[in-house]
């Protein structure tokens, strides 16, 4: 069964673990380095990016995740886990991991109270209910990304190589579509 670490400082884990159930994967939480190392792919989570940048910083594990994602396992980043992928982050900018050749603008859409679901208008991904809270917007993709989804004409879903992005939280759904993705790629 294919194993996919969702990095437990802060968001959803419980609703990605579910997700990820639902598409037959084994969900693992990831606190410390060493939990990498049995796993086929790993999901950055959102919350706040802020928050999970300051657990990343005392849990050690900005290395590690970089090093995991450069050896070509798959990562999936989700609202404030696509910031901590950006090669560049806007509006209260936070550090990141630099491994997705986009420009994360936080809280783009607007406050908690901004919070909306809407379908995504094109991309392989059409269709898909994306609920947006308090999301990033991506601007600037370079060459060798991929736009999957959009919403509104900006990218909602992105990937480059085995770097996946989402400014929408798609555990927040029924629909299985990026999280079968990145367990098939994984598997």
């Amino acid at each position: 069964m294919t194993r996919v670490g969702i990095l437990a400082i802060q968001g959803d884990v419980a609703a990605h673990a579910a997700a990820l159930a639902r598409v037959g994967a084994d969900a693992v939480p990831v606190r410390r380095a060493k939990e990498l190392d049995e796993l086929d792919a790993l999901i950055l989570p959102g919350g706040e990016s802020t928050t999970i940048s300051k657990g990343l910083d005392r849990l050690a594990l900005w290395e590690p995740i970089e090093a995991f994602a450069r050896a070509g396992r798959p990562v999936l980043g989700t609202c404030a886990g696509a910031i901590l992928l950006a090669r560049e982050v806007e509006n209260h900018p936070v550090r990141s991991l630099a491994l997705l050749d986009v420009v994360a603008v936080r809280n783009a859409y607007g406050t908690q109270v901004d919070s909306f679901a809407a379908p995504a208008e094109a991309g392989q991904w059409a269709g898909m209910t994306c609920v947006f809270i308090r999301a990033p917007r991506l601007r600037r993709p370079g060459p060798d990304v991929e736009v999957l989804a959009r919403h509104d004409g900006w990218p909602v879903a992105v990937r480059q190589g085995n770097v996946w992005a989402t400014t929408f939280h798609p555990e927040l759904t029924d629909d299985p579509r990026v999280h079968a993705a990145l367990v098939d790629v994984a598997g």
